[in-house]
């Protein structure tokens, strides 16, 4: 790994986010009711699938990330997902007034509002990853984005989403600045992810001033049962 970026799930695994870690192995996770996201180096061998599957249990559907090659035997591929990846290197945000710090409170708001629009995954624990700000409308969250990865000296923008009744009122601008205003205060850059076809969330982060820095799949497989791995192959 040459950068941060090039693998954040294991920088922020390793790094910032080392405390929330479960390890086996070379193999870090965070938990599961507060992110899919496992991540090994960019080449795990067959002793690294063993312990993800351990680590996931079988029939657990996890986001295996940094990998480059493909998995063993017996591993289903559910889902790949082109993205992009969006460096905010330019970008210096600026606080809202209207945006508040949300809190564990929050969460049964939060995870309704991530449930209706789809943001990408939002679970129980998430907010635990970082900063989440909010904008409310009639004391309902209608609005929200957060911190997400954490590779050291970045912080990744994540949960971005707006109430299908108040879309188009600049709301997800107003918050992603307002995330990238307290990353910045830390002295760290932000970044985010995107599905490469959300053509409209794209063109959103480059008019703020995120520009690709990588394009990334989102591979999200199926541990095998256990006979199935030893079937395959015979562990030392």
């Amino acid at each position: 790994m040459t950068h941060p970026l090039d693998n954040p799930a294991w920088a922020s695994l390793t790094g910032p986010h080392a405390h929330l870690a479960e390890v086996r192995g070379a193999v870090r996770r965070y938990p599961a009711d507060m992110s899919p996201f496992l991540a090994v180096g960019s080449e795990p061998s067959d002793a690294d699938w063993d312990d993800i599957a351990a680590l996931s249990g079988t029939g657990a559907v996890v986001s295996v990330a940094g990998a480059t090659t493909s998995p063993p035997a017996g591993w289903e591929v559910v889902q790949v997902i082109p993205g992009v990846q969006m460096s905010g290197a330019a970008v210096f945000g600026a606080p809202d007034e209207e945006a508040v710090r949300l809190t564990a409170a929050d969460v049964p708001e939060m995870l309704d509002l991530a449930g209706r629009t789809q943001p990408g995954p939002f679970l129980p624990r998430t907010i635990g990853l970082g900063t989440y700000l909010g904008i409310r409308r009639g004391g309902t969250l209608v609005a929200m984005a957060g911190e997400r990865l954490h590779p050291p000296g970045w912080t990744e923008i994540s949960a971005v989403c707006t109430d299908t009744a108040f879309r188009g009122q600049g709301l997800a601008t107003r918050l992603v600045l307002a995330v990238a205003a307290g990353i910045r205060a830390r002295g760290e850059i932000p970044f985010l992810h995107a599905a490469a076809n959300n053509t409209g969330a794209i063109r959103l982060y480059e008019s703020l001033g995120f520009s690709l820095r990588r394009r990334p799949s989102f591979n999200a497989l199926r541990v095998p049962a256990n006979e199935v791995v030893s079937a395959s192959r015979t562990r030392p």
